[in-house]
């Protein structure tokens, strides 16, 4: 899971993709890059760390141009620690392209391997966007070989992308003098949006990961691209798409509107804030039919994504609901956090109990998920601690039992706490009196009731089920590296250099 945006502008767009960026940033937080471009010139520059950590005065002014693209980094492939890995990612030939890419690759070692033997590209990181940047750079090759650059040939070299690659992908390009190139997964597992600058139909093109990064920048969401579509925006802002996947079907990540989307987006005709309170109203129908309501006193939701589902679950049963924990709002989240003993360190820098929402009560807690399990268990003791009688754990999504392939970090089984353990272990395990799990099919039957033009659901963390059908329940992604930052300088850099480096 990543934040990718593109612009076409008519004005410098260092600003709005920086902005754009701030508005993704829950997407991810190892690193952030943003390039833009003027002329056929590309300007480059990316780093570990936030948005606002990575880019200074200095590093704004030497990004000029009225086109661009950035991205904010959450690894699932690759060194989750390597600068070099960060995106965007850059191919001088041809034309010179620019890469941005939110998801996962599933079959990036055999493309890797075939890009060595027959395409003769080099791959220099672990990271999957580095090939997935290199077979769409050989296809528009391929595709154009003797005719001039036109969206004919770009639509027809995406045709060739989707025929090699597996998995999850949305991407946005560009391409050196021609203009912006976005596309997404023939499943459409990742999300990804296209609107205008609400003030001028004719100026500002976006492309995004989300809603929220359109409509905070002053733009007006116009559709979502479609599942194998490809659009291409010319540097005259003029709009070319086209279908290039032979079965395209919709199946969005249902962990998108569990937890990683933000409330305030809409995702393939989906509010996200609609469908955790549609996951509340059904939870709510899983602790009546487990436990008496009488026997809460209150709910508490742990913030932030499980407020809707808390909310409505209050509702619902006729409890209180209450703010028992107040975020640190400058603290990461802790689910895409690389390292489980980072993660775990920081449940308590980033939550803090208020004693009394909990003193002498019979609590329910209500979390979006439960993944690992080490926060939940942190959590619970939390709420004792702070004096709860009762400590009860709802979630608002099933029990995640399988590994996740497409791009969420959740690579192994063995981390999973949901995985060959039966509720009461997990309950035993996480310290609670009773826990509470959403049911899968009432899960995607009250989201896909907000759309029901969705073919159907990528879940497969919860059912097992892998959609792209070239995976496994028993097959395992390789988790991000993590390697010391020691290790990280002595590899070779061959990426492009910002202006700020060359100056």
């Amino acid at each position: 899971m990543c934040g990718i945006v593109g612009v076409i502008a008519q004005a410098p767009v260092n600003q709005l993709i920086y902005d754009a960026l701030l508005l993704l940033q829950h997407r991810g937080q190892d690193a952030a890059g943003i390039v833009t471009m003027q002329g056929t010139q590309c300007f480059m520059h990316k780093a570990r760390g936030m948005v606002r950590d990575v880019f200074r005065t200095r590093n704004m002014r030497a990004l000029p141009g009225d086109v661009g693209l950035g991205q904010v980094r959450y690894p699932t492939a690759g060194n989750a620690y390597s600068e070099e890995e960060a995106q965007p990612f850059y191919v001088n030939a041809p034309y010179g392209i620019v890469l941005v890419h939110n998801g996962n690759l599933t079959n990036a070692a055999a493309l890797k391997q075939e890009l060595f033997d027959v395409d003769r590209r080099h791959i220099n990181t672990g990271s999957d966007t580095e090939v997935l940047i290199n077979v769409l750079a050989h296809e528009i090759e391929r595709a154009g070989r003797d005719r001039p650059l036109s969206p004919d040939v770009i639509f027809a070299a995406v045709s060739a992308v989707h025929r090699r690659v597996r998995g999850s992908y949305a991407v946005i390009a560009l391409i050196a003098g021609h203009g912006l190139l976005a596309f997404r997964d023939p499943y459409g597992i990742r999300p990804l949006v296209f609107g205008r600058s609400s003030a001028d139909a004719g100026g500002e093109l976006m492309v995004a990961s989300e809603t929220v990064a359109l409509e905070g920048t002053g733009h007006r969401a116009e559709r979502d691209v479609a599942p194998g579509e490809a659009i291409f925006i010319d540097l005259q802002g003029r709009v070319h798409a086209r279908q290039c996947a032979e079965a395209p079907s919709l199946n969005p990540c249902m962990f998108e509107y569990v937890y990683l989307a933000r409330p305030d987006s809409v995702i393939d005709g989906v509010s996200v804030y609609q469908a955790r309170l549609n996951l509340g109203e059904t939870l709510a129908q899983r602790v009546i039919s487990t436990m008496p309501p009488s026997e809460i006193d209150v709910v508490i939701p742990i913030p932030e994504s499980s407020r809707p589902s808390a909310m409505q679950l209050a509702q619902k049963i006729g409890k209180p609901y209450r703010e028992g924990f107040v975020k640190n709002r400058y603290v990461g989240r802790t689910f895409i956090m690389p390292g489980q003993a980072v993660r775990k360190r920081s449940v308590r820098q980033k939550l803090n109990a208020m004693p009394q929402e909990f003193k002498g009560r019979n609590v329910l807690l209500v979390d979006d998920s439960i993944v690992r399990g080490t926060t939940s268990k942190e959590i619970v003791q939390m709420a004792r601690e702070a004096g709860a009688r009762k400590v009860y754990m709802a979630s608002a999504a099933p029990p995640v039992r399988y590994p996740n392939v497409y791009g969420i970090d959740m690579p192994t089984k063995e981390e999973l706490i949901a995985h060959g353990r039966s509720i009461e272990e997990i309950r035993h395990f996480i310290g609670a009196d009773a826990l509470i799990y959403q049911d899968v099919d009432a899960m995607k039957r009250v989201v896909k009731a907000l759309n029901p033009r969705l073919d159907g659901f990528e879940a497969s963390c919860f059912d097992g089920v892998y959609i792209t059908g070239d995976v496994s329940a028993a097959s395992a992604a390789p988790r991000a590296a993590a390697r010391d930052d020691e290790d990280d300088a002595q590899r070779s850099r061959l990426a492009l250099h910002s202006a700020a480096e060359r100056s």
